[in-house]
């Protein structure tokens, strides 16, 4: 008779040890075992310990609350992606007839979401300049719920005049919503200056190395965060073991990554101005970029590793740009290793029409750049070549 103890289908107990893992272990399990139905009640009545992966696990608990000391909060969860994220704030806080103030140019996708998905569930939305606190409040209603920005927008590097849109929404008790993906806790803490809601795509700067997709939100109010837990987890937003074990791994080089970035960008931004054939380029460290005023009161000397510029030419020029520097990964994303080169008119933005984004600043030649942790000086080379190949008739 088989004994049920060596059974190839009974899993042993986890080996027990005087020493603990140096590296957090990775836990695949889908399902946790209780001993009985009462301690199953006591756990989800608030006890703790886990029972089904989807409402959370050891490995997206562990990144959680590394996440949370670098925004100085407790309690926030990690999801399936950046866009997860948002997803499970709109789903658990908003509800029909509720109206959103968003950013106009927030991350394209965030705009789809808003413009074409929200309205489906009753949601109203309207979009404004977040560089205008008056712009923001002239598109305030009775029924406004919630304003949503990103402190510095992507792509096109604007700064949101924070103050100003804190101001309004403590005053009219609005809910602000901050996406904090571009500058990360590193350069801007977001409930110091009056957010009630961040999210991130970790999937970027955090996780830091394009290998595994996933998001985080919190909410400064435990209610508000629940609302936001259960929403995820009802929805099936759902972040991998996997993922979240690589994105803690990537995220104990986050400073040093993120500074290192940070100052490359700076002399990106330096070298590329005044080149042949470059329209703009736009980094918040240069005296010419159009929130300059603004920059030091909201970022301090942060200025980030984002940065965009614009060269004459439209797609033809676009597109002999980014055949001249093949070692450059020419990919719609931000936050790698390495620096990555994008065109929004073509990714994040192709769902806006030409007009749209003319309005916000996205012309055929313009482009976004993740800087990553390359030689300056490489990074100067490779790109002053191709915007000189890009300028050839």
């Amino acid at each position: 008779m088989t004994d049920h103890r060596t059974s190839l289908t009974r899993r042993p107990d986890w080996p027990t040890s005087t020493s603990r893992p140096v590296v957090t272990p990775l836990q695949p399990s889908v399902v946790y075992a209780s001993p009985d139905p009462d301690a199953l009640d006591a756990q989800y009545e608030g006890g703790t310990g886990f029972t089904y992966a989807r409402e959370g696990h050891p490995n997206a608990t562990v990144l959680a609350q590394k996440i949370d000391a670098l925004e100085g909060v407790d309690g926030g969860i990690i999801t399936g992606s950046g866009m997860s994220a948002v997803g499970a704030v709109f789903l658990g806080v908003l509800k029909a007839g509720d109206h959103v103030i968003g950013a106009d140019q927030l991350y394209g996708r965030t705009l789809r979401l808003m413009t074409e998905d929200l309205p489906k569930f009753g949601v109203q939305t309207t979009l404004a300049d977040p560089t205008d606190a008056s712009a923001i409040e002239a598109a305030i209603r009775r029924e406004t719920r919630m304003i949503v920005v990103e402190v510095v927008s992507n792509p096109t590097i604007r700064i949101a005049d924070m103050e100003g849109i804190a101001k309004l929404c403590a005053e009219r008790g609005i809910l602000l919503m901050v996406d904090n993906t571009f500058t990360t806790p590193r350069g801007y803490r977001r409930f110091e200056h009056g957010a009630d809601i961040v999210i991130h795509s970790v999937t970027k700067l955090l996780a830091g190395h394009s290998d595994a997709t996933l998001g985080y939100a919190v909410a400064k109010d435990p209610a508000l965060m629940e609302q936001i837990y259960v929403a995820n987890t009802s929805w099936g937003m759902t972040p991998s073991p996997f993922d979240c074990w690589l994105a803690e791994r990537g995220l104990q080089s986050f400073d040093l990554r993120y500074d290192r970035a940070e100052a490359t960008a700076s002399a990106l931004a330096e070298a590329l101005s005044g080149l042949e054939g470059v329209l703009q380029v736009l980094h918040p460290s240069r005296p010419d970029h159009p929130d300059h005023n603004r920059v030091t009161s909201v970022l301090g000397d942060r200025p980030g590793n984002m940065m965009s510029f614009e060269v004459a030419g439209g797609r033809a020029a676009a597109n002999a740009l980014t055949r001249a520097v093949p070692d450059l990964p020419f990919a719609p994303t931000l936050g790698d290793v390495g620096t990555t080169l994008s065109h929004p008119a073509s990714s994040s933005h192709r769902a806006l029409t030409p007009e749209a984004r003319a309005a916000l600043g996205i012309s055929e030649g313009f482009f976004r750049v993740s800087v990553g942790l390359e030689d300056p000086d490489l990074l100067i080379r490779e790109l002053t070549h191709a915007i000189a190949e890009s300028q050839k008739p």
